[in-house]
């Protein structure tokens, strides 16, 4: 089948959307389009250094061995309410 992508294909698309779009608008086009691959850019390089900060542990915010942990920092699904004796 060949690479559909390949000189006359991308012509051949290039030209539809010039049709669809108009040369005015193809600058603004282009325009938002770099602006968009900017903030995605910048987010997921956020995402990354969140991601590079969470899997590493803190001394803070580990509990220490004999120290029973809040309701704040147990999970939900370990909430549980008292029984009563």
């Amino acid at each position: 089948m060949g690479n559909l992508f390949a000189g006359p294909h991308l012509w051949i698309i290039l030209i539809i959307i010039l049709l669809l779009f108009g040369a005015a608008k193809l600058p603004a086009l282009a325009k938002s389009l770099g602006q968009s691959a900017r903030v995605f850019k910048g987010e997921m390089k956020a995402m990354k250094e969140d991601g590079a900060t969470d899997d590493v542990p803190s001394a803070d915010a580990a509990p220490s061995a004999g120290t029973a942990t809040s309701a704040a920092e147990r999970p939900a699904d370990q909430d549980t309410p008292p029984r009563a004796s």
